[in-house]
Parts: structure tokens; C-alpha cells; sequence
């Protein structure tokens, strides 16, 4: 398969192929023929009382040969069709050879000359769109450049060698099992935006400047690629493309082309590296995760050993912080068992303990008392 082909397909608002063409058969072409055969008809059938529905047939074959230029506009293609137009238009209508001047009586020179005029000047007339730049030739030489707008070209000497789309363009290329610096394979695609700023230059100077954007954009890629090691690759993505940028559009504004911004768009690493890269992303946030802990270890035992010291110079701030704790105990753990080793007892006042958890069970049960009455 053509590498060319897979690497033309991928790229964006990339204009239509089409056969070689000498001019544009357009809407206009249409109406200026349409004219002369009006014309050519209405003279024709008032000077020599032809029948009407055989000039109708004739001008039915030279609206076929402007279908057929509209297809393959060539002046050569042109020039065979009216050749075989006016062949079979001398042999068809004349009934009898002899005399000759009676046979060329009955041909409609009229029609045949507006209708062969007519196509010559439909197809002399152009319609370039806003968007588009034409590059005309002059007998195989460089004419000019026409911009946007409808013009005539010169009949059969003057040839439109390309139609030239100055829109901003986007190429999706890529660059496939490049190696970095430290020698890992990666699979990185890439999207530049270019546009074409001389017409003349993107035509004369360079065979296909679609082809030539391609592949200096994915050497630039390539040769990028080799000179970083992952770690840029995957950090840096912004300035490499700005460099790629630079390199591209030295090369190609000799060629009337402008490259507005290269960016990546995926960048590919093997499966094995893409899960160690991962099991060691996760190592260092478990890594950060143990250090804050940590910090906060510390943050609260410099608590604790602050409000030691306060509880040291107060020893009932101590048995009341003692036995609000217990309190506590007692409060969110309903109906379960509280262990307290004796030294705690020692500390307390027993009774005020006890005293506290009956308060406690009796307010409990007048709450569920009222709940029940309500």
C-alpha cells in the first residue's frame, strides 16, 4: 500500500481530488451558453424556416459537450468535441452530396457558429470563490495570480494550473516507534495548523505542497522525539511543539507556506513502561500520604505535650478532664462495657463517676418516656 495514501487520509479540510483542468465550467458558463443558443435558434429558425425540433436537438448536443467540460475541462477535450460536432453536423444534414452548394444550404451554420462561440466563451469564464487563489498560465509561462471574483481567461491560451485554498488547514501526522534519548520506544501523533500565504510559490515552487507539509512535519516530529527523553516528552509538550513549529515553517515558507502551530495530541508509551510508570506514581503518593501523617504525629503530640504541662500545674483540671472523658464513654456507647484500668480510679472520684452515669440513665429514660407519651 502507498505510504503516501495513508498519511493523505489523515489529513483535515484537505480539498477534493480532482482531474486536471484547463478552466472552471460553472453556473456562469451555463448562462452564457444558454444565451447564444437562444440566440442561435431564434436567428436560424427565422432564415431559413428549419425545423424547430431539430435545432432544439442540436442545441441539446452542445449543452451534452458543455456537461462533458464540465467534467473534463481541458481546451483539448474542446476542441475534439466541436471537431466531431461539426462532423456529423455536415454529414447529417445534408440529404444528397450533389450538388455540393445545395447540400451546405441545409446546414445550420448559424446555430452551429453562435452554439461553437458560445462554448468557447462559457468555458473562458471563471468563477473564483473568497477562500480560493487561481494560478494562471500563459502558454505553458506564469501569467498571474487571480484572487477571488469572476474573470475571463484568454480562449485556448491561457490555462488555470491550480485552484489554491488560503483557508487555515489542519494535518493530523504522527510519528510511530520513535525512540527517545533514554531509548524508549513511543508512538506520538501531532496536529499542525498551516496555511498558504503565496499561491504562486506553493504551486511553481514545490511538486505537491500537501505532501511535502506531511512529511517534513512528521521528520520534524521524528527528529524532536530523538533528542528528549521521556520525562520532557511527557512534561514539555507545549515548548517541544513550539520548536517543531520553527523548524517547519523555515522550511516551508520558501514555499509560500506559513506553519501557524504544531500540538500534540496523544503520545503512546509499551503497556510494561505505562504500569511501572503507574506502580511508581502510586508509590510516591503513598510515599506523601506516610509524610503528612507523620507531620501531623508530631503536630499533636507537641499538643499533648503542651497541654500536659497545663494539666501538671492543675490536678483537678486533670480528674475533671478525666472524668468528662469517661462521660463521654458512657454517652456515645450505650449498653456496651467500659474498661478503666484502677490507676484511672485512683485518680477520679469514684462516686462523682457513678453519680454522673445514673444522671445520665435517668435523663436517657425520661427521654424515651416522653418519646413514648408524644
Amino acid at each position: 500500500m502507498n505510504i503516501f495514501r495513508q498519511k493523505i487520509d489523515r489529513i483535515k479540510n484537505n480539498p477534493r481530488v480532482t482531474l486536471p483542468r484547463d478552466f472552471h465550467f460553472n453556473p456562469f458558463s451555463y448562462l452564457v451558453l444558454g444565451i447564444f443558443l437562444i440566440a442561435g435558434v431564434l436567428l436560424q429558425y427565422q432564415l431559413s424556416h428549419m425545423p424547430l425540433p431539430t435545432l432544439i436537438a442540436l442545441a441539446g448536443s452542445l449543452i451534452g459537450q458543455a456537461v462533458l467540460l464540465s467534467l473534463l475541462p481541458l481546451w483539448s477535450m474542446l476542441l475534439v468535441l466541436q471537431i466531431i460536432f461539426w462532423m456529423v453536423l455536415v454529414s447529417g444534414m445534408a440529404t444528397e452530396w450533389y450538388p455540393a452548394l445545395e447540400a451546405l444550404t441545409e446546414i445550420p451554420w448559424i446555430l452551429g457558429g453562435f452554439g461553437s462561440l458560445g462554448l468557447l466563451i462559457a468555458c473562458s469564464v471563471t468563477l473564483v470563490a473568497h477562500w480560493d487563489k487561481v494560478v494562471i498560465l500563459r502558454f505553458g509561462k506564469f501569467r498571474k495570480v487571480h484572487g477571488p471574483g469572476l474573470f475571463i481567461l484568454q480562449p485556448l491560451a491561457d490555462r488555470i494550473a491550480a485552484f489554491v485554498d488560503t483557508r487555515i488547514r489542519a494535518t493530523d501526522f504522527s510519528a510511530e516507534k520513535t525512540l527517545t534519548r533514554d531509548t524508549v520506544p513511543v508512538h506520538v501523533d501531532a496536529l499542525a495548523f498551516w496555511m498558504i500565504w503565496d499561491a504562486q510559490k506553493a504551486v511553481l515552487e514545490v511538486e505537491n505542497y500537501v505532501e511535502a507539509v506531511i512529511l517534513s512535519a512528521q521528520t520534524a516530529l521524528r527528529d524532536s522525539i530523538g533528542k528528549y527523553d521521556l520525562a520532557t516528552i511527557l512534561s514539555e509538550r507545549e515548548a517541544l511543539g513550539k520548536e517543531i513549529q520553527a523548524i517547519l515553517d523555515a522550511k516551508t515558507n520558501p514555499w509560500g507556506i506559513s506553519i501557524l502551530s504544531v500540538e500534540f495530541t496523544d503520545i503512546i508509551i509499551p503497556q510494561e513502561l505505562e504500569d511501572a510508570m503507574s506502580k511508581q506514581a502510586q508509590a510516591e503518593r503513598e510515599r506523601q500520604s506516610r509524610v503528612i501523617l507523620s507531620t501531623a504525629e508530631e503536630e499533636i503530640a507537641e499538643k499533648f505535650v503542651a497541654a500536659a504541662e497545663k494539666y501538671k500545674a492543675s490536678p483537678t483540671a486533670m480528674q475533671l478532664r478525666a472524668m468528662n472523658m469517661v462521660y463521654e464513654g458512657i454517652r456515645h456507647n450505650k449498653g456496651s462495657m467500659m474498661i478503666l484500668p484502677s490507676s484511672a480510679l485512683d485518680g477520679m472520684n469514684l462516686g462523682t463517676v457513678m453519680g454522673a452515669a445514673a444522671m445520665n440513665k435517668s435523663l436517657t429514660d425520661e427521654t424515651r418516656e416522653e418519646e413514648n407519651n408524644g
